[in-house]
């Protein structure tokens, strides 16, 4: 252990009891904390000791087992030790203080992975995808993480960042011998190869986009005038009561938020309070917080009662929406007079066929009573934000592997856009273009920015 480099120790395992807890600690040279720890025992690497764990007096603390993994082939690519015993919140803040005790101190937020990055056992992308996996909200998420765990994503960025290298040295060739007969952009198809490289990175990039949508979902606001029924449809896709329903108008004073899922991809829906003029103080602080809803909304679902058509309130609402928010036009209550479920696009309510006057892009007849048309809405969500699918190319983005994508897509555009003769700025585009794939994986990325990431995953990860 090196002040440089302390041994760190945290819990592993959620707070809470339960029938096992881990103590993981990391460092260099633990054979002698071991030692300590376990009484005078030695622990043969990657095989479990049954042992007491001994406090500072020679007394037993717990018993279990203590895994030893020696550097460099460990998590962390350190030392690595792991108390296993009973995981009761006294017994392991016991076992925890006595690690304390022998040197170790208290791990940050995400310094084991953090360290298994630093120790190039993960590279950036891939150690992001450690605290996405243990964070995956639906089934398709966990299999996309671990995918992104395993270097999917980080494949990807590889070879992009491989032909990058290989098409500025052509350049920079050109830029060393400009007295050379040979033109060598020519020669080597360099403007093929640009190309390539751009179609491959707008490849993968629409797979990211598919891969940040299922991380991080879709937000959905259900708009209406008051008892319209907002509250029925969001009990009925959410499968429970989650919301008071009655007839009296305002029975929603607040916002109501629910997470589902739609084949694999978290759905975050909001009932709105009622967004009317109203006297009554709580009333009115619900209403201002669902306007806040509206303007960080993907899909605006608008609930109209179809024997009112779109009344002088519910217009007032529409007036107040964001022109370039995405908006589901409901007719809800089709029970109640004997309607069908039906979806209508937009081309078809222009054509005269439907008397709509609203800006939604589609209307979709149902009723959250009997849950007749609520498939139909379902995909109609999906297909809003422009869900394809899971598939096995797949893997889990953050909005900082989108930007990063992004800028190199603008970057590679702008190469394009260099003539012959501009040769120089071909290469400070490329160069630029290669630095914004680096940051997804850490190969360049500024000491802020790891801070920033690691500080959000748990102690003891």
């Amino acid at each position: 252990m090196t002040i440089a480099n302390p041994t760190i120790a945290a819990i592993a395992t959620a707070p809470g009891r339960g029938g096992v807890g881990v103590i993981r600690l990391s460092g260099k040279d633990l054979l002698p904390l071991a030692h300590s720890l376990s009484g005078g025992k030695t622990p043969v690497p990657r095989r479990a000791l049954y042992t007491d764990f001994i406090d500072e007096h020679g007394q037993a603390i717990d018993n279990g087992l203590l895994l030893y993994f020696a550097a460099p082939a460990s998590f962390t690519g350190e030392d690595v030790l792991e108390l296993q015993g009973h995981g009761g919140p006294v017994v392991m803040q016991m076992l925890l203080q006595r690690c304390l005790q022998l040197g170790a101190r208290l791990a940050e937020p995400g310094e084991f992975t953090k360290r298994a990055f630093l120790n190039n056992k993960l590279d950036l992308a891939q150690a992001e995808s450690v605290a996405d996996l243990i964070d995956a909200s639906s089934q398709s998420a966990a299999r996309m993480a671990l995918r992104s765990l395993k270097g999917a994503f980080s494949q990807h960025i590889h070879i992009l960042v491989d032909e990058l290298i290989t098409l500025r040295m052509l350049v920079e060739a050109t830029l060393d011998f400009p007295e050379e007969d040979i033109d060598f952009l020519q020669a080597a198809d360099a403007a093929g190869k640009l190309a390539h490289i751009r179609g491959q990175l707008a490849q993968v990039l629409a797979g990211a986009e598919q891969g940040a949508l299922l991380r991080e979902g879709m937000n959905v606001v259900l708009v209406g005038a008051p008892n319209v029924g907002k509250s029925s449809l969001l009990n009925a896709l959410a499968g429970d009561e989650v919301a008071i329903v009655t007839d009296i108008a305002g029975t929603t004073r607040d916002t109501v938020r629910e997470m589902i899922t739609l084949d694999g991809v978290p759905v975050h829906i909001i009932d709105t309070a009622g967004l009317r003029d109203t006297d009554d103080v709580v009333e009115r602080i619900g209403i201002e917080r669902s306007h806040k809803a509206v303007q960080e909304a993907d899909v605006a679902l608008i609930l109209v009662d179809p024997r009112e058509g779109l009344n002088r309130k519910t217009q007032a609402i529409l007036d107040t929406l964001p022109e370039s928010l995405p908006k589901i036009e409901i007719h809800n209550k089709i029970d109640l007079h004997g309607g069908a479920a039906r979806h209508v696009s937009r081309e078809t309510m222009a054509s005269g066929s439907l008397s709509v006057h609203s800006t939604a892009t589609e209307l979709i007849a149902l009723s959250a009573k009997t849950g007749a048309g609520l498939d139909l809405l379902k995909q109609a969500l999906l297909k809003q934000v422009g869900w394809q699918g899971e598939s096995e190319g797949l893997f889990l983005a953050r909005r900082r592997h989108l930007n990063a994508l992004q800028a190199a897509q603008t970057e590679l555009d702008n190469a394009i856009l260099c003539a012959p003769q501009q040769i120089e700025l071909l290469a400070e585009h490329l160069r630029l273009a290669q630095l914004a794939l680096s940051e997804i994986t850490g190969e360049f990325s500024a000491d802020d920015l790891l801070g920033v990431i690691f500080s959000r995953f748990c102690i003891g990860k």
